[in-house]
């Protein structure tokens, strides 16, 4: 067992219960349900001892299908944040504006409403603890989204999953042990708090997302367990990286427990409704019941996800659901539920799974069509069959492995699913051919640009391929050397610039610059700060995307002062006497006086 977090913010102690909580029923004084939802990052559907892998063992997760019901089909996307876009919205990604994963491209519209916004306007306590993964600066963060307390982090992945930097309400603090065990912590303080409800808590978890890393205990157990199901083409399995990824679900499944846990000892168990499900397929060729495709595919393996839910005396035991269904359900699911509205929106996606999980297989219930996008592939799935990117066509209930392509004997079918296909392609071409977005600044007192959300010229570079967690480094201070960031200024004024910098004992003496259309300031580096690499020494096998991380250090370089609207931010060396000016891993924006 893991101790409980040591690290507390000064605002958590204060907030924390004195007394001793004894067991008792604590329903909401208003009568609605507490809401839990827990979310798994590249965690694939064949990823649990539920799904039929015997590879690894997940007995508090499978108790909510157990307990709850269990739905067969359930579909998400084939990456991280358009999942999370359509949870939050209960409409397909790309109508919220989310095209990638990085660079921008991740956030979601402010003028989309989201599930967060709907139970907090309820009369909801509502708190996020874990990976976002839908934008960073104001308003796209998540506590201009409707969540009330957010901690985590922002970005598609971290570097480090032991006691890393996090967001604690815009702020940065430091993490406290692993990453998983450390939001869990977070979440049942939350739900401690406001055990007198209601409370909406989202747990989106950061793993079996690489790093490959995990606690020595669960490490242990797969080391060198011998993998009795394997990948249905086993010469492409990185088995190494398959032991990873079940340790990393089986210390998920401890903090699923936990939480459970919690609800029980708090009396809360019946009166709450918990959800669990995963953003994608699984990160690696791993054993998937047959299925075709894994992370960023359109086919069944790369956005086939458990979804698991209960709530005692509403939905029976052991229900299991064959209907198709899909991320973009889940927000007129849960507020179907819990009786509340969704409020004023745009046209949803998604349908209301009520009928389903009240009414089980004899619901009156009506097919349909759910579509899947990733890097303009589009696959189109119904009750019995997928159309693929490529238009074949498979029966999904003869050959869920999606091997024999029938387009051919099924013409007629093949047109009409294109049709509504392409109808679709043709809705949402204006948002996959608009050009970049910039950066907000200014749109709340503090605003972080990290390097990932910049561009390094000349000879500067990333210090790895995956934006997300990298930081700018070889910057020699030669004539074309500089970093920009694109941004939009909500608010013009004087912004005092703070940059997280590291510089080698050598190269201390550079003078930095940072220009806006309105004015400039200048800073000298005048202390070395020059601490290891780190990250490495954790991961349980290589790492082949992720960047290494460090510790940076602060620096004022001066107030800036901002002109309202688009603007170019530009970081340049005036003075280098070394060889070297300096590494970057974030520049920092606080509006001043």
């Amino acid at each position: 067992m893991h101790p409980p977090s040591a690290f507390l913010c000064a605002a958590v102690l204060l907030l924390l219960p004195t007394a001793t909580l004894v067991a008792e029923p604590a329903p909401s004084p208003t009568g609605l349900p507490n809401i839990l939802i827990i979310l798994a990052d590249d965690q694939g559907w064949g990823d649990l001892s539920i799904s039929g892998n015997t590879n690894l063992q997940t007995p508090r997760i499978d108790s909510l299908g157990r307990d709850g019901a269990w739905f067969d089909r359930f579909f998400v996307c084939p990456v991280c944040s358009p999942t999370r876009a359509e949870f939050l919205t209960g409409r397909y990604h790309l109508r919220g504006g989310v095209r990638g994963v990085s660079t921008g491209e991740e956030r979601l519209d402010p003028s989309e409403r989201t599930i967060a916004q709907a139970f907090l306007e309820a009369g909801y306590a509502t708190g996020a603890f874990g990976k976002w993964h839908n934008g960073l600066q104001h308003p796209f963060h998540p506590n201009a989204r409707g969540f009330q307390e957010y901690y985590g982090f922002c970005s598609g992945h971290w570097g480090d999953y032991f006691s890393p930097p996090l967001d604690h309400n815009g702020e940065t603090v430091q993490g406290h042990g692993f990453l998983t065990d450390d939001l869990t912590d977070h979440a049942l303080q939350f739900m401690e708090r406001h055990r007198r409800g209601p409370f909406f808590c989202y747990v989106p978890f950061n793993t079996p997302h690489s790093p490959m890393q995990v606690p020595e205990e669960y490490w242990k157990r797969f080391a060198d367990k011998e993998l009795a199901m394997r990948h249905r083409d086993p010469e492409k399995e990185d088995v190494p990286k398959t032991r990873a990824a079940l340790a990393m679900v089986e210390n998920i499944d401890w903090n699923v427990g936990r939480l459970l846990d919690k609800l029980d000892t708090l009396g809360l168990a019946d009166n709450t409704i918990v959800l669990y499900f995963s953003d994608n397929g699984p990160n690696s060729a791993r054993w998937n019941d047959d299925m075709k495709g894994q992370k960023g595919s359109v086919d069944e393996g790369g956005v086939r996800s458990p979804l698991l839910i209960r709530w005692p005396g509403h939905i029976a035991p052991g229900t299991r659901l064959p209907q198709i269904a899909g991320a973009i359900d889940l927000l007129p699911t849960l507020t179907d539920l819990a009786g509340i509205p969704t409020g004023p929106t745009k046209p949803l996606d998604g349908r209301s799974l009520k009928p389903l999980l009240e009414g089980g297989t004899k619901a009156d219930w009506k097919d349909r069509s759910l579509i899947t996008h990733w890097a303009k592939k589009f696959s189109l799935r119904t009750q019995q069959y997928r159309l693929d990117n490529t238009g074949a066509l498979f029966d999904m209930v003869a050959d869920p492995g999606q091997r024999n392509d029938v387009a051919p004997t099924h013409a007629a079918l093949v047109t009409r699913l294109q049709t509504e296909l392409d109808d679709f392609r043709k809705d949402v071409a204006p948002i996959l051919a608009a050009g970049p977005r910039p950066f907000t600044v200014g749109y709340a007192p503090l605003t972080p640009l990290p390097a990932r959300d910049g561009e390094p010229h000349g000879g500067i570079q990333r210090s790895a391929n995956a934006p997300n967690c990298s930081f700018f480094t070889h910057w020699t201070g030669a004539a074309d050397d500089r970093i920009t960031w694109d941004v939009e200024v909500g608010k013009a004024g004087n912004y005092e610039a703070v940059l997280h910098y590291t510089c080698a004992p050598a190269d201390v003496g550079s003078t930095i610059e940072l220009a806006s259309r309105a004015g400039r300031t200048e800073a000298k580096i005048t202390e070395a700060h020059d601490p290891p690499l780190r990250g490495a020494e954790n991961d349980r096998v290589p790492r082949k995307g992720e960047s290494l991380v460090k510790e940076f250090k602060p620096i004022s370089l001066g107030r800036l002062p901002l002109a309202a609207g688009r603007d170019t931010l530009t970081m340049r060396a005036l003075t280098v006497p070394g060889k070297g000016v300096v590494d970057v891993r974030m520049l920092e924006l606080r509006q001043v006086e």
